[in-house]
């Protein structure tokens, strides 16, 4: 049986966007398997971020996958606009999603991988019924909205739970986990039964991004 390999996506939120393609082409170097791109409404949560034009700038610098995060309100609203772009994955979030079904669904015939995001008090019971369903489960581990916040701890065992549901669903989805992921993390949250991290902050702000990706990765006692 193949190991899992832990797969690193460096959030476009903490690049220097002077920079971009530079910034995204060292990624890669490094070896980082998905590029994410977080989408703020300063609704949902307190920020304004990216749209499709960005997306759409990103495609064409990059043949890396797009993980888009949608942390917006009535996220269908774009769903069309961002698989054009070249979205590769779009994931919701549960807290604003009462139709989830039915939005997973409409991800995924416009051909993107369907992902859904829980915020640190949403409890895991919010998607058991879907779990089957997702291509990816997304636990955050800070409170979404800015970048450069530390890991809430307490997030360590919901990363646990989240790894039991997916297996009892009998599920293939990504766990993948978002915030203050970091050198001091993220094995833990390898540990605990994550495959997938984002990490802007510690990536970006490294001296030598393309290492990092490899000491992340490294921290997960899987090599590059």
């Amino acid at each position: 049986m193949t190991p899992i390999r832990a797969r690193i996506a460096p959030s476009i939120l903490s690049a220097d966007f002077a920079r971009l393609a530079d910034e995204i082409a060292r990624c890669e170097a490094g070896g980082a398997d998905l590029v994410h791109i977080d989408v703020m409404d300063g609704c949902f949560v307190p920020n304004l971020t990216f749209g499709a034009k960005v997306i759409e700038t990103v495609r064409r610098i990059t043949e890396l996958p797009l993980d888009v995060h949608l942390m917006v309100v009535q996220p269908e609203k774009y769903f069309d606009d961002f698989a054009r772009a070249g979205a590769s994955g779009l994931t919701i979030h549960a807290e604003v999603a009462p139709h989830m079904h039915r939005q997973v669904q409409r991800i995924k015939e416009l051909g993107c991988t369907a992902g859904v995001a829980i915020n640190p008090s949403t409890p895991l019971e919010a998607v058991s019924e879907i779990a089957v369903d997702l291509d990816l489960l997304l636990v955050m581990t800070v409170n979404p909205g800015f970048g450069g916040q530390s890991f809430i701890g307490a997030t360590l065992d919901k990363i646990r739970r989240a790894r039991a549901l997916l297996d009892s669903a009998r599920s293939g989805a990504a766990l993948e986990v978002d915030g203050g992921v970091a050198r001091d993390t993220i094995g833990s949250c390898w540990r605990a039964g994550a495959d997938t991290f984002v990490a802007g902050n510690a990536i970006f702000s490294s001296h030598d991004p393309v290492a990092e990706i490899g000491e992340l990765r490294g921290r997960c006692g899987v090599s590059v």
